[in-house]
């Protein structure tokens, strides 16, 4: 096999000691194999790299493998990379984090070599299905610069669960950033602060609510992170103008009143 087409894979793991017998298989195999030892080294090198497959460590000292994917996903360079998680962990619900992250599988330590080689295979194999079934979309711009992806994955995270989205120092963390440089980041690209972000995002979210008259007001308040109908009414007349039954009553009566659109 020719030197450029080898698959390259990159292992991020703050104990590359645990990772020698792997990494002897892997080159063995015809592999190309670049090592980081820390989360946000690993994070840089998959930006420059671009590697085939990455195998993360779930947990590392200066990020965790949750952030890390995270940026992964975010970024237009490696949101497509397919991503095993490498974690001595047996918790179901970090599995299935993961796997809401977008990982393609969860590799528990201590592992055997071949059976990481096999599942490394399946994964190329199925980024390989993925990207010839993607080749004639249109791909996404390629130099969206660190904050972009930064504000990307927080927004991605906020609208994810209006109802209890997490708090400013949690919000940064789980990006891998700080909660001064994410402010910032809101500030420069959205001119609004993250509460703020916060707070449209919901009203967006209950102007949508509102125009099915299935969903009760009280439903609404709840499904947009309000503890009350009367404090989601105070909110909302404070935006709108007027209060969510009127927004409703008027919404539901121009669409009464439009022509039937031509077939």
């Amino acid at each position: 096999m020719p030197p450029q087409t080898k698959p390259r894979i990159l292992l991020i793991d703050d104990q590359p000691e645990v990772l020698v017998p792997l990494v002897s298989l892997l080159e063995t195999e015809h592999f190309r194999v670049s090592q980081a030892i820390t989360a946000r080294s690993g994070y840089q090198r998959a930006l420059a790299a671009r590697p085939d497959l990455i195998i993360l460590d779930l947990h590392m000292p200066d990020m965790s493998g949750f952030s890390v994917c995270r940026l992964l996903r975010e970024s237009p360079v490696t949101k497509d990379v397919p991503v095993l998680f490498l974690s001595a962990s047996t918790s179901v619900e970090e599995r299935l984090e993961g796997f809401e992250l977008g990982a393609v599988d969860f590799i528990a330590k201590p592992f055997e070599p071949r059976e990481v080689l096999a599942r490394i295979r399946v994964g190329l194999h199925m980024a390989r299905l993925l990207q010839a079934r993607e080749q004639q979309e249109a791909e996404e711009p390629q130099d969206l610069s660190q904050e972009d992806v930064i504000l990307r994955a927080a927004i991605s995270l906020i609208e994810a669960d209006l109802v209890s989205p997490p708090a400013l120092p949690e919000l940064a963390q789980a990006v891998g950033t700080y909660e001064k440089r994410l402010s910032k980041v809101f500030r420069a690209r959205l001119g609004t602060t993250v509460f703020a972000y916060i707070r449209t995002a919901r009203m967006q979210q209950a102007r949508r609510l509102l125009r099915n008259d299935q969903i009760s007001i009280e439903e609404v308040a709840a499904q947009t992170g309000f503890s009350s109908a009367s404090n989601f009414s105070t909110a909302f007349r404070a935006v709108e103008g007027i209060s969510p039954r009127e927004y409703r009553r008027i919404n539901n009566a121009s669409l009464k009143d439009a022509p039937p659109s031509s077939q």
